[in-house]
């Protein structure tokens, strides 16, 4: 049922009830209801029908925006596979072109490891299209179970401390922060040369914090290096989320990832440090 439906059974009905019942008291009802008595009965026949009246709207207002959530919902899901698609096949197209081009030069070891790098980006692809929201799993469980698998893929460990509230995040923030969250891995599984990793996700009221480490080698703080796509793509997805960006890297602390829905530092602890620096 339309908002515009809704609004005029709000206006109509207490008007015809109230009216249609006082009609009928006046008209037939005098001479066996004093006024005091019907004053009683308007009274409480106005409260039980505007009571049934609300609690009917109001559960189909509930069901009308439980439709739109679970519509944006696949909407979000969506997008994102379209995205994985897109960068899959950007990625593989680059990389079948550069095994042809170091084929014909003979450069077979390159070649070889070109392949290798075709593995991982279709291995990567597997994980994250398993990753896309299910209903009824939580989003920290899927967090979760995707860096228990990046784990097993890349042997390097992980330390998780996920403090994310259920239902308060959107379900299109939930994709981004989940896209920001596989491109950061990613990133230091294919650049870093760590050893560990650790993922702080907090959500505080309607506020939210994650920050992402590595003890990997780092790297150096030029415009080549901070414009590579995969950082870029992290950049944008912060931006439409409306949250602040804040990227630190060098080889004697690897590198850290911040990204926070205000403008309120993280809280977090710096897991990795603790154990990296002894």
């Amino acid at each position: 049922m339309s908002l515009k439906t809704l609004k005029w059974l709000a206006a109509l009905t207490p008007a015809l009830f109230i009216g249609g019942f006082e009609f009928i008291r006046h008209e037939f009802m005098l001479s066996y209801m004093s006024m005091e008595t019907g004053n009683w009965y308007i009274t409480f026949l106005t409260l039980l029908v505007s009571y049934i009246f609300a609690t009917w709207m109001f559960r189909s207002i509930e069901r009308t925006n439980n439709r739109l959530a679970r519509e944006t919902s696949k909407r979000a899901v969506y997008e994102e596979r379209e995205r994985l698609a897109r960068e899959l096949h950007d990625n593989l197209a680059q990389t079948l072109f550069f095994i042809n081009v170091k084929l014909k030069q003979g450069k077979t070891e390159e070649a070889k490891a070109a392949v290798s790098e075709i593995d991982h980006h279709l291995r990567q692809a597997i994980f994250n299209l398993r990753s896309l929201p299910e209903e009824g799993t939580s989003f920290t469980l899927r967090i979760g179970k995707w860096l228990q698998d990046w784990e097993v893929l890349t042997g390097i460990e992980t330390v998780q401390n996920l403090r994310a509230t259920d239902k308060v995040l959107t379900a299109a923030e939930e994709v981004q922060i989940f896209a920001i969250i596989q491109e950061a891995f990613t990133n230091i599984r294919k650049h870093s040369r760590a050893t560990q990793a650790s993922i702080d996700l907090e959500t505080s009221g309607p506020e939210w914090s994650l920050r992402i480490a590595d003890n990997g080698v780092g790297f150096a703080e030029d415009e080549s290096q901070r414009h590579r796509y995969g950082l870029t793509m992290m950049r944008k997805r912060a931006a439409e989320l409306g949250a602040s960006w804040e990227l630190q890297s060098s080889p004697e602390n690897g590198t850290e990832l911040s990204v926070t829905s205000s403008r309120r530092k993280p809280h977090v602890r710096d897991l990795l440090s603790r154990s990296h620096r002894g």
